[in-house]
């Protein structure tokens, strides 16, 4: 077995036994939040898994007691994860053309977990919330441990999901599941993640849905290494160009609408710790 961050590597690490790669989000101490790190090191990751002609399989899993909470809010707030507009702009169009430029950004660093060539399975466990759910639903497969937590939430944080849930979790889940999931904010467990067919199976906790993955990595792995990746591209073929259409519509909509007053209001209550009030404005 090899393990290595690898060049260039700080908040993800690599793993690798035999033909099964693991791919660990690596920042436990926050909760696998998604820092500015996160987005610009998962194309590199992505990218070395998928020239890698060893690697048939690649599993996503996380360090610590949480796959991820999302978005790393405190460095949203800071600017961070922004860009921000040209120089001495400051009309409302210069701040939307900047708003979209960062979301295809983000966008595209979520979508090079959908373009590995090769198998990708998700190993989920505590919460799996925001853009923890949009790297989630840009694998193939999912599993996940009974104490999972999951949840399309950015509608409570006022925004509309940009990276990926709302595009793919059509091709997942049904459209009235889905619609409850992105309209209410509310969390579900693992037991209902599976019923409505967004996880494959529930294990009793993260090292047995480890193990889980490990071993249906590898009966992946024993096949030709050809035909599951053409089985890939066959199947993903006509959901890219739909899904490719529907990132760059929400883009658009939220380089227009994300800078609102309750967004504003919704990681100030979470900064503060309060409830939020929002004003619809």
């Amino acid at each position: 077995m090899d393990v290595t961050a690898g060049n260039q590597l700080s908040v993800l690490e690599i793993e690798r036994d035999e033909h099964t790669a693991i791919l660990w989000l690596n920042r436990p101490e926050a909760r696998n939040a998604m820092a500015p790190q996160f987005f610009e090191e998962l194309p590199l990751a992505m990218e070395r898994l998928s020239s890698d002609e060893e690697v048939r399989v690649v599993v996503i899993a996380a360090r610590g007691e949480h796959f991820s909470v999302g978005l790393d809010l405190k460095a949203a707030a800071s600017g961070g994860l922004m860009s921000s507009a040209p120089s001495g702009t400051t009309s409302m169009a210069g701040r939307a053309v900047a708003t979209r430029k960062t979301v295809l950004r983000l966008q595209a660093s979520i979508t090079s977990v959908a373009q590995c060539p090769k198998p990708v399975i998700a190993v989920i466990h505590g919460y799996c919330i925001g853009g923890g759910l949009d790297l989630a639903c840009a694998c193939d497969i999912r599993l996940a441990s009974e104490n999972s937590v999951i949840s399309l939430r950015e509608t409570r944080m006022a925004m509309v999901a940009d990276l990926g849930s709302l595009q793919r979790l059509p091709y997942i889940i049904s459209k009235g599941h889905l619609a409850e999931m992105a309209f209410t904010a509310e969390d579900i467990v693992a037991s209902r993640a599976k019923e409505i067919g967004l996880v494959n199976d529930v294990y009793p906790d993260r090292e047995d849905t480890l193990s889980a993955a490990r071993e249906l990595a590898d009966k992946i792995a024993a096949n030709s290494p050809l035909a599951v990746q053409g089985a890939k591209a066959v199947m993903s073929r006509h959901e890219t160009a739909q899904i490719a259409e529907g990132l760059d519509y929400v883009a658009t909509w939220n380089a227009g609408f994300l800078a609102s007053n309750d967004l504003v209001e919704a990681i100030a209550a979470f900064i503060e710790k309060r409830d939020t009030h929002f004003s619809g404005s």
